[in-house]
């Protein structure tokens, strides 16, 4: 039951990344709306488009990765040989902790070059 409990957290995860993702997206679109109303003509979205496809794709690998942990974990426990999850816990936090960083730098450069 544990492990079923993960995957679903491993679910909800990923299509919360996901939907971020899409919003990042459109973060990019209604930035340009805005710009557009200030007068000024914004032919790109920055990288607020990159980001978010970045940010999409890395929830379909999350889910994907989180499957896959579903069924080695199943079979480990099955055998009576289940072993914790390391490295890939550590791999999720420190990609996600570098991501929010970079959204927070983009953040932060949009705001001084807008103000």
């Amino acid at each position: 039951m544990a492990n079923e409990r993960t995957f679903l957290a491993w679910v909800r995860t990923s299509v919360a990344i996901v939907v971020f993702g899409f919003a990042i997206g459109r973060f990019a679109i209604a930035m340009r709306q805005l710009t557009a109303l200030q007068g000024h003509a914004s032919k790109t979205t920055g990288i607020s488009v990159v980001m978010g496809m970045i940010s999409i794709l890395a929830g379909v690998v999350m889910m994907i990765a989180g499957g896959a942990r579903y069924r080695k974990t199943r079979a480990l426990l099955d055998e009576g040989k289940f072993q914790p999850a390391g490295f890939i816990v550590d791999m999720v936090t420190i990609l996600t902790v570098l991501f929010g960083l970079a959204l927070a730098g983009y953040l932060i450069y949009v705001e001084k070059s807008l103000g």
